[in-house]
């Protein structure tokens, strides 16, 4: 028997396993893995004995736990980006996610609407949709300002013109050598004066029926919504009495804004052209919300309310000249006789038709500029107008 202490390891064939042996089972004694039942979800039951070391899984050189090999696709995001439909943060550059400033169908800005431009398409994306709606609404369109434009303003021509007495004061006036006034003037005068003036009331309220009428047909068919000619009519007959009371006092203020140098008139034909559409969208101060979206974006519907102004007056102006020298042709009194009244019907009836397409350009021009507006305002769709106007 020696006194020597034995040797610190066993050597290889004396029953203990050899750690450095592959083969050796993991749990064994000087094994350099985890413990028993480490893998199984359980804490081992007594942490082993012996001078405090490194835990398992402790890497020196980087001073930090060791990790895993990561998932299968999984890459640090500046260099190949999340897997799809995983990271914290969506809308970032490498993130497959909506643009920032999406928003989801049906709520927001649809690049695609049939009637509202949304912020940022220009004049360009305007046009697209005024030609739209004219393409879609044409077969409602054109009856509707026929039956509520054209034909009141003819009819208007036809009975001012017959019972105007300036042909015969003009006679009067030639037969006798003394400047006078004409027989009954005062009285023929005051006649014709509420001739034109109750006349225009009435045709504004019929008007007022193709106005709103149209918007309908115009609104429906943009959100894919038939527009049957008959019930656009019914729903312009339910809210004619109150366009038609709040266009006179737009009517109102422009004629007192003429009468001051004929600028501030300007202006407030500009400021106020929103009116009509606030009143039929949503109902309420129609006057100050005009305002405010005229100033808000002077520019913007500076510019649309322009050309829209332009394609008015050039459609206007050319009928109305034609129907001057049509009727002028006819003599001072054209309805002295029955072959120069038909005449008369005849010319004033053409020229009022060749004005129709002014009447459609103010209409659809005013309606999707009041949409683009609204964009600007908060998201909106034309489901949500067709909503809103009934």
């Amino acid at each position: 028997m020696s006194d020597q202490p034995p040797p610190p390891n066993s050597s290889p064939g004396s029953g203990e396993p050899d750690p450095s042996d592959p083969s050796s089972p993991a749990g064994s004694p000087g094994h350099a893995g985890p413990p028993p039942g480490w893998g199984s979800g359980m804490p081992p039951a007594d942490p082993p004995s012996g001078p405090a070391g490194p835990p398992p899984g402790w890497d020196p050189a980087q001073g930090a736990w060791g990790a895993a090999p990561p998932p299968q696709g999984w890459a640090f995001p500046p260099t190949g980006g999340y897997p799809p439909g995983s990271g914290p943060y969506g809308g970032q550059p490498w993130y497959p996610g909506p643009p920032v400033g999406w928003y989801p169908p049906g709520y927001g800005f649809d690049p695609n609407d049939a009637l509202v431009t949304p912020p940022g398409a220009g004049i360009g994306g305007w046009f697209n949709r005024c030609g739209g709606a004219l393409r879609r609404g044409w077969r409602q369109l054109v009856p509707i300002m026929l039956l509520t434009q054209v034909l009141p303003a003819a009819v208007l021509s036809v009975v001012s013109l017959g019972l105007d007495p300036s042909a015969k004061w003009a006679a009067q006036a030639e037969s006798t050598s003394a400047p006078a006034l004409p027989d009954n003037f005062a009285a023929e005068l005051l006649s014709l004066l509420v001739l034109l003036v109750g006349g225009s009331l009435v045709v504004g309220l019929v008007q007022a029926v193709g106005w709103a009428a149209g918007t309908w047909v115009i609104t429906q068919q943009a959100a894919g919504q038939p527009a049957s000619l008959e019930s656009a009519l019914r729903y312009g007959l339910r809210r004619a009495l109150g366009l038609w009371g709040w266009t006179l006092v737009v009517s109102l203020l422009i004629g007192v804004g003429v009468c001051f140098c004929v600028l501030p008139g300007i202006y407030l034909a500009f400021a106020l052209s929103m009116a009509g559409p606030v009143y039929l969208f949503e109902r309420h101060n129609p006057i100050g919300r005009s305002f405010r979206m005229f100033h808000d974006r002077l520019g913007l519907l500076l510019g649309r309310v322009a050309l829209v102004a332009v394609a008015v007056i050039v459609g206007t102006l050319i009928p109305g000249g034609l129907e001057g020298i049509g009727t002028s042709a006819l003599g001072t009194d054209p309805f002295s006789s029955a072959g120069t009244a038909a005449g008369t019907v005849v010319v004033i009836g053409i020229t009022a038709v060749l004005a129709l397409p002014a009447h459609l350009a103010q209409m659809i021009g005013l309606l999707v500029t009041y949409a683009e507006q609204r964009a600007h305002e908060a998201p909106v769709n034309t489901a949500g107008l067709a909503t809103e106007l009934g």
